[in-house]
Parts: C-alpha cells; structure tokens; sequence
C-alpha cells in the first residue's frame, strides 16, 4: 500500500495550519502553540468566520478572497476545505507543506460526527492534494471551562510518534482530547469510528412572534461499544482514529463482480 513517509525529525517541516472555527478560535491559537513546539515554519490558512458544520464543501459560485493577517497568517473567505485548497495550490503553491494540522476543534468530532465536520473535512483536502494530515479535537461539557490544556499538553508527543509511524495516503488521522484535566487522562489508545443515536434531535422553537422553527440537537451516544472512539473517549482517553478517504467497500464490490463482468 502506498504510504506517506514517517517523520522522525520534526524540526525541518513546512506545518499548514486550518480550522473550522475561524481565524481567531482560541483552539487554532492553542494549536499553533503545539506546532511551534515541532518546528518553525508553521503557516496558518483558516476561515474568515466560523465554518463548523460545513463538511468537505467548496465554494464555487462566489470568489474566495485570502486575506494577509501577518507572516505566514491568511484568513480566507471560504470553508475550510478552500482554506487548504487555497494554502497549498495558491499560497504555498512553490514550497508546499509537509503536514496539515486540523483544529484544534471547539468540541467532539467522534462517531459519525467526521462526516459533518469542517475540522476532518481540511485535514481530509490535504490529503486529497497529497499531504498527510492530522484533525484535533478538544471534548468539553462545560463552555466556560474548556480544558484546552489537555490538548496543548498531550498533543506534541501524539503528533510526534503518529508521524513516525506513517500511513497510507487515503488516511488521515482523527485525534480526541477528552473532557478532562491533562493529569487526569489515561492514556492515549488508537480507536475505531463510534456510532451515536441514528438522527438528530430536532428542536422545536417558537421566535419572539410566535412563528415555529427548528434547531438541530446535539447527537447523543447510544450504544458505547468498547474500542470505539465515543466509548474510550468517555472513559477519559485521548483516541487516535485513522479515517480512509476511500469510501470503497470492497466486499460489496467483490460482491458486484459477480454479478457484473468486468469491463
């Protein structure tokens, strides 16, 4: 299987930075810590407002404006798979990155939360356009007490060691930080992709008027299945999960073979 190469020295790479929070989330700020801590050419390429939500969407009907925020610091008018699409075929088109850095995201991105996230979708455009990447996310239940340092304290080293190791180059990589102080975490396991209650809740609401609308919830886990990423995280874990960019599923597709010839 093709695979990217593993870095075991850090200090020589070219780290694109992305989000789905905006350009100035307090996440992206702790994450642009964690980078300098591996080197120092550290780029960062991320909305102009927050994006959380946005999936691997592209803006293609209205035109996407980078704009200079200091040294090697762009805000761009778009989601955050064109913030990386413009970082490394625009911005960093002659001297590309080595690694793209996803995050760190205000919350969760467990279970089937991967398919919605604009966090996993930035690191997943990097890797379409060949670059390996890493989406971070700090879980939290209490928005006035974020333990942001839980993910700037155990973040380095994971990054460092996932990076060693290498992967194929349809994977990128699905870090969770859990809801915890960093004293408290128990260890860092790798963990597969968790499921939560089919469909959200939809909220129903009244405006000030009177007039109904709808507000989509927050999913919940239903099942915690030991090794998967809701569970482990749960039990205060830090989850590494890597997520294939082909969707393939290839005993369907040797089922299919022997129902259509081959072309």
């Amino acid at each position: 299987m093709t695979a990217f190469p593993p870095f075991r020295d850090m200090s020589k790479l070219r780290i694109l930075l992305s989000n789905d929070d905006g350009i100035y989330a307090h996440g992206l700020a702790v994450l642009e810590r964690i980078a300098r801590t591996l080197t120092d050419d550290v780029w960062v390429v991320a909305p102009t407002q927050e994006r959380s939500g946005a999936g691997h969407s592209l803006t293609i009907h209205e035109p996407l404006r980078p704009i200079e925020k200091g040294d090697r610091r762009y805000a761009v008018s778009g989601t955050p798979t064109d913030c990386v699409m413009v970082a490394i075929n625009h911005i960093m088109r002659d001297n590309p990155p080595d690694l793209v850095l996803s995050g760190i995201n205000h919350g969760a991105n467990l279970g089937e939360d991967v398919h919605y996230s604009g966090t996993v979708a930035a690191a997943m455009e990097g890797v379409l356009l060949g670059v390996p990447a890493i989406a971070l996310s700090q879980v939290w239940s209490d928005v006035d007490n974020i333990p942001w340092n839980t993910a700037e304290h155990w973040a380095p080293d994971i990054i460092r060691k996932v990076c060693a190791v290498g992967w194929g180059k349809n994977v990128l990589m699905n870090i969770n930080f859990p809801d915890c102080a960093a004293e408290a975490v128990k260890g860092v396991t790798p963990a597969a992709q968790g499921k939560h209650k089919l469909g959200d809740d939809l909220i129903l609401r009244h405006d000030p008027r009177g007039r109904p609308y709808l507000w989509i919830g927050t999913r919940r886990a239903s099942d915690l299945v030991d090794g998967t990423d809701l569970k482990m995280v749960a039990d205060g874990y830090v989850t590494v999960t890597p997520l294939n960019v082909d969707l393939t599923h290839a005993p369907t597709m040797a089922a299919l073979g022997q129902v259509f010839p081959a072309a």
